[in-house]
């Protein structure tokens, strides 16, 4: 009796991830490290200087992190309240934080205890950051207000209130001490000059705005608020560049790569997404587990620390060049048993008897039920959720084997609701897919044909067979404007290939 052979599944082309000299570099970080912080991670500011420390604010709390610690090497937790923006002044000596008591702290790095409290808004301070004469701390709050400080004196100097919501973002400039530019949810950016009493640029982001990012030149602003992440030229009178919309939900921060060439964004999707700066296209991707709120990247790009809505902090860390060669040198094949025992060059003699057992055939569910002649729990089996969401083709082919047997009108018949749902909508994922098309639509065909008369009994199964009808509708619409341009194209393309007719003469 001849065995029982097993369903073919055909092999399709994949068309597989572009690999770049991007997906390369991006991808070369080692899985990540995780740590539970006591609140959602609302900001990570690394320290400017070596061995460039990390800030990590979270509720009432901010951490201090090492380049490879996972405990805190520093904590300052005399926060009454949720502490916001950690940030470090350009020495790597002092750290500015705001508070939804309204108040700003001032530490040292090296102590435990504020050195200044600047009290002067009446809402949370969201926003905190220093000038770069170093003397200087800009803040800004729901108060609508933001407000230069002057350190030595513990004295507010400036205060502007020119926006009309509340103040979620600002950057200071590092190379002039009297320009910052403040976000707020009135959807505006405002550039100000602290040698002025009021702002002198507006721009419109369209969005409350979330996160703002300058260029090293400060010739370039990047702003990101809703799905939108813009690039505004501050040389032209703040005069819009680029419009991107690649998140499916609110941006909320910003971060530039060591060189200045690839521009990264996270948002509440979950994703962090990397561009290029030269035609902002994304050109990298990373896929986290939350919604993220803050984004850092430490100086050469050693590591990447994302903090998230569920308190969780991932930091991902680049592999040594040593790690990289260790883990290509594991992929390569291993010599096989033979090789070890006679040699790399061993040939069997003329007299060698080779002594083999029958190897075992294992088959799939939908094989072993084929092979009872069970054929519709085969087609069941073939039509699990996995199966036909990440391997439709194993799908496809049980529904063609059946075909040939000739068993499959058998299969498709005396279905419930749920069956017959679960079918439909199979069909509607992959009946116009050109690799399925030939298998699917005599099914489809042969599933009218079974089910016609209990059409409009089931809301389920009717609300599925619409989307069927809708679809094929739609694909055919597709085929007559393909035929149609293909049409065009053979006019056009005979028009170039016919001979020239020469004139009548005159």
């Amino acid at each position: 009796m001849a065995s029982f052979k097993p369903t073919k599944i055909q092999v399709y082309p994949k068309l597989g991830e572009k690999v770049t000299q991007d997906t390369l570099y991006w991808k070369n970080y080692k899985a990540p490290v995780q740590i539970k912080e006591f609140g959602a991670v609302t900001n990570i500011d690394f320290s400017p200087v070596a061995p460039h420390n990390y800030a990590v604010t979270a509720f009432t709390r901010i951490h201090i992190y090492g380049p490879f610690s996972q405990e805190p090497v520093k904590s300052f937790t005399r926060f009454k309240d949720t502490a916001y923006c950690g940030r470090f002044r350009s020495d790597g000596q002092l750290l500015v934080a705001g508070c939804e008591d309204s108040v700003v702290r001032l530490f040292d790095v090296s102590g435990k205890v504020a050195l200044r409290m600047f009290k002067g808004h009446t809402k949370a301070v969201r926003v905190t950051d220093f000038t770069s004469d170093r003397y200087h701390i800009l803040t800004g709050s729901d108060d609508y207000t933001c407000r230069l400080w002057d350190i030595p004196n513990s004295t507010e100097l400036t205060s502007y209130q020119e926006h009309t919501d509340y103040i979620r973002c600002g950057i200071t400039s590092k190379l002039n001490r009297d320009l910052f530019i403040t976000g707020s949810y009135d959807h505006t950016l405002k550039l100000f000059d602290a040698r002025v009493n009021k702002s002198v640029m507006t721009m419109d982001h369209g969005q409350p705005v979330e996160s703002l990012l300058l260029y090293p030149s400060e010739g370039l602003l990047v702003s990101a608020g809703g799905r939108y992440v813009k690039v505004w030229d501050l040389l032209k009178g703040g005069q819009p560049l680029v419009s991107l919309k690649n998140h499916h939900k609110t941006v909320t921060c910003l971060c530039l790569s060591s060189n200045g060439q690839r521009l990264l964004s996270a948002s509440l999707d979950r994703h962090v997404k990397v561009y290029n700066t030269t035609n902002y296209k994304v050109v990298h991707n990373f896929d986290y587990a939350a919604s993220i709120l803050s984004l850092g990247l430490a100086p050469d790009d050693e590591s990447i620390v994302v903090g998230m809505t569920n308190g969780i902090l991932s930091i991902k860390h680049r592999k040594s060049s040593e790690e990289t060669k260790e883990i290509s040198g594991q992929q390569k094949r291993r010599p096989a048993y033979r090789v070890f025992v006679k040699g790399k060059n061993y040939v069997p003699k003329q007299d060698d008897y080779l002594v083999s057992k029958p190897v075992k055939q294992h088959l799939a569910k939908y094989d072993k039920q084929l092979k009872r002649f069970n054929v519709s729990k085969a087609l069941d089996t073939a039509l699990e959720t996995w199966t036909r969401f990440r391997k439709p083709e194993i799908t496809v082919a049980v529904i063609k084997e059946l075909d040939r047997r000739g068993t499959l009108k058998n299969a498709l018949a005396g279905r419930d609701e749920r069956g017959l749902s679960q079918l439909l909508n199979f069909l509607v994922g992959n009946l116009v897919d050109p690799r399925f098309a030939p298998v699917l639509v005599p099914a489809t065909e042969m599933i009218l044909d079974i089910y016609q008369s209990v059409i409009g009994q089931s809301p389920v199964v009717d609300v599925q067979l619409q989307r069927l009808q809708d679809l094929l509708e739609r694909e055919i619409g597709y085929q007559q404007d393909l035929l149609e341009v293909l049409g065009m194209l053979d006019t056009m393309a005979k028009m170039n290939t016919s001979p020239l007719t020469p004139h009548p003469p005159t």
